[in-house]
């Protein structure tokens, strides 16, 4: 036998086995406590993992926020402590609060925002003895065995994204032109008290784009120093027109608005220095709680201008006064004034709007109470001499058979040729030649009475909003005009007088004698005054905006809404020649025992020709001069006396309750 053979034989190989035994029992034994030390770890891991998602879940679903009050994290700590979670030195449990922004991936991320309660996140840690693995991976790392090991896991809860609802009153406008720009500039430089000169294009870009009022809001908190979130405390905080502005520009630039925009939005800043401070939630509504994603809609950016301006003239005591070299009118005045600023765009969940539709969830909206006050000077017209002519063709044929019959009586009872403290007839045409109109515009409103949203495959998406309309009132005379902007009462209209057939007091001594005019006694032996006063009674309807309807179905928020008219059903307004057309004539009777009152009543058909001879003169008249004026006045504003406009958005929410998106 070789040596080779004698090394390699069975005496030489005893034992073999039980050491290889022993190294797969050695491999067993670490293989046994890494999963035995693996699942402790995951054990403890997936434990704390059930503790952050009950904490969250319970902090959403019980509305905590992170505002002063920490109820959120207080919340999130009962959950824990229920779950057998203690924080002390070894375990620790941090809540914060925020909103969740989606990537256009469809990735979600949390951003942490102490204002919002969208979304919670609740990070949690637990501290454990170093696990076996550990040690062995720092044996052979070469690093220092640490005896402890923290595990970590982190849970975001978020609320059911709710069903939300935008309205808007929206502008009649579609284009704005050079002739409507000349109106424009010298209307808001009024209502501002500061120059306003816009381009056409400038007015045509503030009208064709849109503004993101999320965007919008949080720029103005930067601009107002509130807490980023804190959109009640935002809209009830004071800010100069100017700041409102700004804050637009500052948005509009930053999504690439035109030069013209821009230069536009800069030129009314400056134009409303001097402007009364303002508090943007008097016109624009958020229902309370509204989140951060309901805000994600779009303002067209002439409405908001719009409204802003408005609502700082309406806290003014100045009333726009247009100059004559912009209307072409001569003797003619015109004065505008806001009474009530518009409510042009309101933000809510319907299904609490639809549990009181005029409650503190309402989703309401309503146009500008517009007070527009036109004198004219009735003599200065060229139209005014048919006028003219109609009424001295009445006072002369009165006058002389007034005057004659007087003369008789006179004589027959005095017998005399003294007479003093005779009575004479001083007829007057159009002693107060000028002429007030006055027109209160708007006043229309709409709110959410009721929504659907599909469930699953089925249902309709649909939107009711209750529109009322008040077309206009109208009174026409004369009008104080320092009482003529009141917004708590009324203007007041006295009539104007026509025709005064006012008598005097005389004497005559054998011939001789004069009148003393100080004694004019109005309407002394009767006469004709003309006044109007009128409303156009409210007209309601719903306006039903739903997916059943082609066409009708209400957009989403962030895109164009659907538009309905609210069209009156009974056309009173069609223009103000008709409704002049309703001047009421007054006729007054002489006064007392006055002698003339047999005389006057003797000739009253010469009075009674007044109506068809005078009424047409003035409806003629004062038509073609007021229609086009109103109407493009009224525009301007945004307000058309024939419909109001309504816009509707909705994004139907989610259902069920709180549930974890990270």
């Amino acid at each position: 036998m070789s040596p080779r053979s004698q090394f390699n034989g069975p005496a030489r190989q005893r034992g073999a086995i039980g050491l290889m035994a022993a190294a797969t029992l050695s491999v067993a034994l670490v293989a046994m406590l890494l999963v035995v030390d693996t699942g402790r770890l995951y054990m403890e891991q997936r434990k704390l993992q059930r503790v952050v998602d009950n904490a969250a879940l319970e902090a959403v679903s019980r509305g905590g926020n992170c505002l002063p009050g920490l109820t959120a994290a207080t919340y999130a700590g009962q959950s824990a402590v229920r779950n057998g979670f203690t924080v002390d030195a070894n375990n620790t449990l941090a809540t914060t609060c925020g909103s969740l922004v989606t990537a256009a991936t469809g990735l979600r991320s949390f951003t942490v925002d102490a204002t919002q309660a969208a979304a919670v996140r609740v990070v949690g840690s637990h501290t454990l003895t170093t696990s076996f693995a550990g040690g062995v991976q720092a044996l052979f790392s070469g690093t220092a065995v640490s005896l402890n090991t923290t595990l970590n896991a982190t849970a975001v809860a978020a609320k059911p994204q709710p069903t939300i609802a935008q309205l808007n009153i929206r502008s009649t406008l579609a284009t704005i032109n050079t002739a409507q720009s000349n109106i424009l500039n010298p209307l808001f430089a009024g209502l501002l008290g500061g120059n306003v000169n816009l381009t056409a294009l400038g007015w045509d870009g503030l009208l064709k784009t849109d503004i993101n009022l999320l965007s919008y809001l949080n720029q103005l908190a930067i601009n107002l120093n509130v807490a980023a979130g804190n959109y009640t405390q935002l809209l009830n905080t004071q800010a100069t027109v100017t700041q409102l502005i700004q804050a637009a520009a500052t948005v509009v630039q930053l999504n690439g608005a035109t030069a013209d925009v821009i230069t536009a939005l800069g030129q009314l800043q400056v134009a409303a220095i001097n402007a009364a401070p303002v508090k943007l939630g008097d016109i624009l509504q958020l229902q309370t709680g509204t989140t951060a994603a309901g805000l994600d809609a779009n303002l067209q950016l002439l409405q908001l201008v719009q409204g802003v301006i408005q609502l700082a003239n309406s806290k003014s005591a100045v009333a726009a006064t247009l100059p004559i070299s912009v209307l072409g009118l001569a003797n003619v005045t015109v004065k505008v004034k806001v009474i009530e600023p518009p409510q042009f765009s309101a933000i809510g969940d319907p299904a609490r709007a639809k549990l009181s539709p005029l409650g503190a969830d309402r989703i309401f909206v309503r146009t500008a109470q517009i007070r527009t006050l036109v004198s004219v000077d009735l003599t200065g017209l060229s139209g005014v001499t048919g006028l003219t002519n109609a009424v001295l063709g009445l006072v002369g044929g009165l006058t002389s058979t007034l005057n004659a019959v007087l003369s008789l009586n006179l004589v027959a009872v005095l017998n005399s040729v003294i007479c003093i403290g005779c009575q004479q007839l001083d007829p007057k045409l159009l002693p107060t030649p000028r002429i007030d109109i006055s027109l209160d515009a708007g006043g229309a409103k709409s709110y959410v009475t009721d929504y659907s949203c599909p469930t699953g495959t089925t249902g309709t998406k649909s939107l009711t909003a209750h529109t009322v309309t008040s077309i206009a009132d109208l009174k026409l005379g004369t009008i104080d005009p320092t009482n003529a902007f009141s917004s708590v009462a009324e203007p007041t209209v006295t009539p104007l007088p026509l025709i005064d057939l006012g008598i005097v007091s005389c004497y005559r001594i054998i011939g001789l004698g004069s009148c003393d005019p100080s004694t004019h006694i109005q309407y002394g032996a009767g006469g004709i005054a003309i006044m109007l006063d009128t409303s156009v009674a409210q007209n309601s309807q719903d306006l039903v905006f739903s997916s059943a309807t082609p066409f009708a179905t209400p957009a989403n928020l962030k895109l164009p809404p659907s538009i309905q008219s609210a069209v009156p059903t009974n056309n009173i307004v069609g223009s103000l020649s008709s409704t002049l057309a309703g001047i009421n004539l007054i006729v007054y009777r002489p006064l007392g025992s006055n002698p003339l009152g047999a005389i006057v009543t003797g000739v009253a058909s010469l009075i009674s020709d007044v109506t068809s001879k005078i009424l047409p003169v003035i409806t003629n008249l004062l038509s073609p001069l007021l229609d086009p004026l109103l109407n493009n006045l009224l525009k301007s504003l945004g307000i058309n006396l024939m419909d109001v406009d309504v816009g509707a958005n909705m994004t139907c929410g989610q259902t069920g309750k709180a549930y974890l998106v990270i």
